[in-house]
């Protein structure tokens, strides 16, 4: 969102980032637990947290959602939204509304934010830079 739209006097039609997908489907009726189970998986946006893992599980619980009509990045897109918090909801609400249209557009952005290249480049050099002493066994070289 801009200056602009903050300062703007007259409410907002969307406040949603991610366009709701249109779907064939009439009166689709989402089970409450599905909800439940987006929100026992938040990502926070914290360094420590890894966002390719989140989106792993949240597809996993999305996929067991199947509605005739619905396709299944309708689903994704309709509830991306509940499993995020914190800094990572406040990233998501930072797009115009109705902006993101796809949900590979999502999950391209989402990795780009959250692990960005720099963290490749980073893990690269690790594993490059690995050395196992001589008296070291394997496993303990690679903790």
């Amino acid at each position: 969102m801009t200056l602009e739209d903050y300062s703007s006097t007259s409410v907002p039609q969307f406040f949603a980032s991610i366009a709701q997908p249109e779907v064939q489907a009439q009166n689709i009726t989402y089970p409450h637990s599905l909800i439940q189970l987006i929100q026992n998986n938040l990502f926070h946006g914290l360094p420590n947290e890894d966002p390719y893992a989140h989106l792993a599980t949240y597809i996993k619980i999305c996929n067991i959602v199947r509605l005739a009509g619905v396709p299944e990045d309708a689903v994704r897109l309709s509830f991306f939204s509940f499993s995020l918090s914190r800094k990572a909801k406040r990233w998501l609400h930072s797009f115009k509304g109705n902006s993101l249209k796809t949900w590979d557009e999502v999950v391209e952005k989402f990795l780009k934010k959250y692990f960005p290249k720099s963290k490749t480049t980073e893990g690269k050099a690790v594993i490059s830079s690995f050395h196992q002493f001589p008296d070291e066994s394997l496993s303990e070289a690679s903790e």
